[in-house]
C-alpha cells in the first residue's frame, strides 16, 4: 500500500520543490484552515511523513510558500519602480502588482486568504506593508525634492497600495479591462491627487 501511495523517488531538493508547488495550489484553493496535510500528500503522491520530514507540518510548508510568494511580488515591484519619473513609477507599481494578479492567480489567492492566527504571519497584510515601504521610499524622495514633509510619504504609499490591492481583487472577478488600462486609471487618480496636494493638508471645516 505504501508503495502504491508513493511516487518515484526524487532527490530531496526536487521533492521539496514539488511539495511547495502542490501546497501552493491547495492553499490557494482552500485557504490555510481548510487545507490538510493528507490532501497535500495525496496530490503529491507521497506519504504524510514525507511532508513532515521536509517542513515539519502544514504551518511550516505554508510559511515557506508565503515567504517565497511575498519575495517574488516585492522584487517585481521594486524592479519596476527603480527608474522613471515619479509619475511613471506610480503607474509601474500599479501595473506590476496587477500583472502579478493576472499571471499568478494562485499566488494572489494564497496571499488574500487569512493566515493562520498562531503563525503571526499576516499574509496579504504583511505583503502590503513591505510593498508600501518600498513605494514609500520613492514617495519620500519625491516629497522632499518638492518641498513637502517626507514623513507623510508612508501614508500615501499605503493608500496607493491599498487601492491597487482592492482593485486587483475586483479585477480577478471582472477580468476586464486589461490590467494595463486599469493601472493607468489608478495612476491617473493617484497622481492627480498628489500633484495638487497642499503643503500642509488640513481638515475641511463645514
Amino acid at each position: 500500500m505504501f508503495a502504491a501511495m508513493t511516487s518515484q523517488r526524487l532527490p530531496a531538493s526536487a521533492r521539496r520543490a514539488q511539495l511547495i508547488e502542490v501546497g501552493r495550489a491547495v492553499f490557494a484553493k482552500h485557504g490555510y484552515e481548510a487545507t490538510s496535510v493528507e490532501e497535500i500528500a495525496e496530490r503529491a503522491k507521497v506519504s504524510k511523513p514525507i511532508v513532515y520530514e521536509h517542513f515539519g507540518g502544514k504551518e511550516g510548508l505554508y510559511a515557506v510558500i508565503v515567504d517565497r510568494e511575498m519575495d517574488y511580488v516585492v522584487r517585481r515591484i521594486a524592479e519596476s519602480i527603480a527608474t522613471g519619473t515619479p509619475r511613471e513609477r506610480v503607474e509601474k507599481a500599479a501595473l506590476a502588482f496587477l500583472t502579478y494578479v493576472k499571471d499568478h492567480p494562485d499566488g494572489f489567492a494564497l496571499l488574500a486568504h487569512d493566515a493562520p492566527q498562531a503563525s503571526g504571519r499576516g499574509g496579504m497584510a504583511s505583503l502590503l506593508n513591505e510593498v508600501a515601504e518600498r513605494v514609500g521610499d520613492v514617495f519620500a524622495a519625491s516629497f522632499k525634492s518638492a518641498g513637502y514633509d517626507a514623513r507623510a510619504a508612508p501614508i500615501y504609499a499605503h493608500a496607493l497600495i491599498g487601492m491597487v490591492t482592492f482593485v486587483g481583487q475586483w479585477w480577478t472577478e471582472a477580468r476586464k479591462p486589461p490590467v494595463e488600462e486599469v493601472a493607468s486609471h489608478i495612476a491617473a487618480l493617484a497622481w492627480m491627487g498628489l500633484r495638487h496636494l497642499p503643503k500642509r493638508p488640513a481638515r475641511v471645516k463645514g
